[in-house]
C-alpha cells in the first residue's frame, strides 16, 4: 500500500504544480547528502535558476517537500524510491532522461525486463565512481552480476577489461541495444552498434572495417563472434577453437559444393589435404581472410 501511495503522490504532485519548498529546506536534515551534492551533475538545475520547481534539485527527483517537511520526515510523505518499485523508478528517471538516444531502448531491454532498473547500477547521492553516477567502478558492477563473464576475462587470451584498457560499455549498451542488433542472429544482447549498424568490434579494429571488393561472407553477415569469442578464451586470438582450421572446417566441410571444391579445390586431395600440417593453417595463404580488395580467395 506504501508504494501505491508513494507513486500517486509522484504522479499528482508534479500535475498540481504546487507544495514545492526548494531544496535548501532539505539541507537541514539530510546535510551529509547536501554539502556533496554540488559536486553531482543533478546540481545543474539549482545553479542554472532558469529551471520550475518540479525540475529543480532534490524535488525534481522526490517530488514536493511541503507535506515531508510539515510531518518532519517519513517514507510516506515524500517520494522515496526505496518504496515505489523498480517500474516507478524508471519512469521517474525518464522524466529528465528520455531524450538521448543510447537510452531509446531501455524498456525492452534485457536490464529492464529482469527488474534491474536505474538505481540498480547508478548511485545518485553517493556515487563512488568518477562518471556516470556509478554505485562502483564499471567492471565490478557489472561483474556483480555476470560472473561467469568475470571469469572470461581471466583466460590467456581477452580483451584487456582487468586492466583497464577496455570498459564494458565500449562494446555494451547497458541501457538497452537497438532493434537492428536484435535482428542480427549472430550478435549477443544489448551489444552496442556503431555506425552503419556495425559490431562494436570495429571501433578499434579499423583495418576490418571495408568496405572491400570481395567480402567474407561469414564476417559481413554472421560478424566477429562466428570465429572470436569475444570476452576471452584459452586460443590464440580468441578463436572459438585451438586450431585454425578447425574454426574454417564449420563453414567449409564440403557440405553439398560449398567449401571444398570451389574453383576445383578439394581439401581431401593431395594438393589441398586438410590432414597435411603445410594445409591446416588456413591464414597462411588466405591472409586477407577478413575481406580482400585484390583476390576472391583472401590471398595476400
Amino acid at each position: 500500500m506504501l508504494r501505491v501511495a508513494q507513486a500517486a503522490l509522484f504522479l499528482t504532485a508534479v500535475s498540481r504544480g504546487a507544495d514545492y519548498v526548494g531544496s535548501e529546506a532539505c539541507k537541514t536534515c539530510h546535510a551529509p547528502i547536501w554539502n556533496q551534492f554540488f559536486r553531482n551533475p543533478h546540481y545543474k538545475s539549482i545553479a542554472s535558476g532558469k529551471e520550475t520547481p518540479e525540475n529543480t534539485g532534490c524535488e525534481s527527483c522526490h517530488g514536493p517537500g511541503q507535506a515531508h517537511v510539515a510531518a518532519r520526515g517519513g517514507k510516506a510523505t515524500i517520494v522515496a524510491f526505496s518504496e515505489i518499485g523498480s517500474e516507478k523508478t524508471l519512469d521517474a528517471c525518464l522524466r529528465c532522461h528520455s531524450q538521448t538516444l543510447s537510452r531509446a531502448n531501455i524498456r525492452r531491454s534485457v536490464h529492464t525486463q529482469e527488474d534491474v532498473v536505474c538505481s540498480s547500477c547508478h548511485s545518485i547521492h553517493n556515487s563512488k565512481a568518477p562518471k556516470f553516477l556509478l554505485a562502483k567502478k564499471q567492471t565490478d558492477l557489472c561483474y556483480t552480476c555476470h560472473a561467469s563473464v568475470k571469469a572470461q576475462f581471466s583466460m590467456p587470451f581477452k580483451h584487456r577489461v582487468n586492466e583497464g584498457v577496455v570498459e564494458c560499455t565500449d562494446c555494451h549498451n547497458p541501457h538497452g541495444a537497438s532493434a537492428a542488433s536484435w535482428r542480427m542472429a549472430s550478435l549477443p544482447r544489448m551489444v552496442d552498434q556503431k555506425e552503419a549498424n556495425e559490431e562494436p568490434c570495429l571501433k578499434c579494429h579499423a583495418d576490418k572495417r571495408g568496405p572491400f571488393v570481395y567480402e567474407h561472407a561469414s564476417v559481413r553477415i554472421d560478424g566477429c563472434e562466428t570465429c572470436h569469442v569475444p570476452h576471452g578464451s584459452t586460443n590464440a586470438k580468441m578463436l572459438k577453437r585451438p586450431t585454425v582450421f578447425t574454426v574454417c572446417l564449420e563453414c567449409h566441410n564440403g557440405a553439398g559444393t560449398f567449401g571444398r571444391s570451389a574453383a576445383g579445390v578439394d581439401h581431401q586431395s593431395s594438393t589441398h589435404n586438410m590432414a597435411d600440417p603445410r594445409f591446416q593453417n588456413c591464414t597462411t595463404c588466405h591472409a586477407r581472410i577478413h575481406g580482400s580488395n585484390a583476390d576472391f580467395f583472401f590471398f595476400r
